[in-house]
């Protein structure tokens, strides 16, 4: 009890701002315990972690959700204090992470491939390379629209900024402020420049290309790992078990981030509505628990 009182501190004193955890109560989850579950506040892993929140609570578990910035993420499931994220962008955006702590932490493999990182633009901009972004930077007011500072993908932007002598500077923000700044400029036809990723549901909503990037800085397709703590298959064989199983596709998880961008969207409640309605899928990653 001491133990889980303590890791509930220091997960809460690394959370940001509201790091509240999120606490399912199924009654019967007592019997088989709490799994913690860790994730950064991209649209991409609220999405995937409410789906194995559901996933785990119908197999009996009681499931804790706490949002973190990508360092403290890595770090919590380092040192124990979350069990699991699925929420591991392998082998270039968080590769950092996984230097630091990859002694202390198991791989459990891709739980979604097919992603991509890069900057991206409104498909009837006339730049189509990252190579050719100079001779239209007053288009683009000088700037790259960014996200939070510690996102991986900001860390390599910086790298395309020196790498091809960029005149525009990269400005820092949210995954919200980005998707705010695309919104505005699209709906007046200008032009902007984003940092971008996929598996995201703003490619779902305008029509949007990756600019080239000939210097391959950002480089190629990446994967979407499950990362758990040392100890987890020998405490909670049938969590580990369950999460090792967890794999679906980008479509997958954009049917999930497009209900979640809709007014007054609750992920958790779309995650259930997503689980239920997929429960011969669902129920693969179940039975391999059994």
């Amino acid at each position: 009890m001491k133990h889980l009182l303590n890791r509930r501190i220091r997960l809460a004193g690394l959370a940001l701002a509201t790091g509240a955890a999120l606490t399912a109560g199924a009654a019967q989850a007592q019997d088989k315990g709490t799994v913690h579950l860790a994730y950064v506040e991209w649209s991409s892993e609220v999405a995937s972690t409410n789906v194995m929140r559901a996933v785990l609570e119908q197999a009996g578990y009681e499931v804790d959700m706490t949002s973190l910035s990508a360092a403290a993420m890595w770090q919590a499931v380092s040192t124990g204090d979350a069990d699991a994220i699925v929420a591991a962008w392998l082998p270039t955006t968080h590769a950092d992470y996984l230097e630091r702590v990859g002694d202390k932490v198991n791989d459990l493999g891709p739980n979604l491939d097919g992603t991509k990182l890069g900057l991206v633009v409104p498909a009837y901009s006339d730049v189509d390379s990252i190579a050719d972004l100079n001779d239209h930077a007053d288009s683009f007011n000088g700037e790259i629209i960014g996200i939070d500072p510690g996102a991986g993908i900001m860390g390599l932007t910086e790298e395309v900024v020196d790498t091809y002598d960029l005149d525009l500077a990269l400005r820092s923000g949210s995954g919200a402020t980005m998707t705010a700044a695309l919104a505005s400029a699209i709906e007046n036809e200008e032009d902007v420049v984003v940092t971008g990723w996929t598996p995201h549901w703003k490619f779902a909503r305008w029509d949007l290309k990756y600019l080239e990037d000939p210097e391959n800085v950002y480089g190629g397709a990446e994967q979407i790992h499950t990362i758990v703590r040392q100890g987890l298959e020998e405490e909670m064989p049938e969590a580990y078990a369950i999460l090792d199983a967890f794999e679906w596709t980008p479509e997958d998880m954009g049917e999930v981030m497009l209900m979640n961008q809709e007014e007054d969207a609750d992920p958790y409640e779309n995650a259930q509505k997503w689980v239920e309605e997929n429960q011969e899928q669902v129920q693969e990653w179940l039975d391999a628990a059994n």
